[in-house]
């Protein structure tokens, strides 16, 4: 676990994005393994039937096993659209087995925009984010663009409206011990690990 009260944001991004790219191709097989078999069969992912994931970058915790095992299962699965420079917007759609992929400005892949499949955040069931580091009080600390919070901050301005469930994925070594949480930080309702889920 890594000490997160005396550096700066930027500071222990760095930090914990280069403990994530230090794990060998070995290890982030053995992790995304073992993510799906802490997820797979749980009842959040069971349910779901309109669940958004994304595609790994800089070395996340890979969920494409769950991507594939959700289209399977008939779910229906989103990936995040970021839209274009200089705009920040990011939303979620509808993606097929076999689809081809485009780049984005980050160079992550991504389906072609097509706005009649994107859908909503408050309209999906779950959604699995990337993360740099968390803590055990579902604070997250993303890449510093903030598209995802800004996609989700719509969530909180409906009262008693439950969805979608957020958990985000992480290897073990992004753990830290507290975040510093800003006001826009949208907070998790869990965070699965390679080794176990902190709720």
């Amino acid at each position: 676990m890594h000490e997160a009260g005396t550096l700066s944001r930027p500071a222990l991004r760095r930090q914990l994005r280069q403990a994530r790219r230090q794990l060998s191709p070995l290890q982030q097989r053995r992790a995304a393994r073992e993510l799906y078999r802490q997820l797979a069969q749980h009842p959040l992912f069971r349910r779901a039937r309109h669940v958004a994931l994304y595609l790994p970058s800089d070395g996340e915790i890979d969920p494409r096993p769950l991507l594939r095992a959700a289209q399977r299962r008939g779910k229906a699965t989103y990936l995040p659209v970021l839209s274009r420079w200089p705009r920040t917007r990011m939303s979620f759609q509808r993606t097929h087995a076999g689809e081809a992929m485009g780049r984005n400005r980050f160079r992550i892949a991504e389906p072609r925009a097509c706005q009649a499949r994107q859908r909503p955040a408050w309209a999906l069931d779950l959604v699995l984010l990337p993360l740099v580091g968390f803590d055990e009080q579902g604070g997250r600390l993303g890449m510093g663009g903030g598209f995802y919070d800004r996609n989700l901050a719509y969530r909180h301005l409906r009262k008693n409206w439950h969805k979608p469930t957020l958990l985000g994925l992480a290897h073990e070594c992004q753990k830290v011990d507290r975040l510093a949480l800003a006001s826009w930080d949208v907070p998790l309702q869990a965070v699965v690990t390679d080794r176990r889920w902190y709720a």
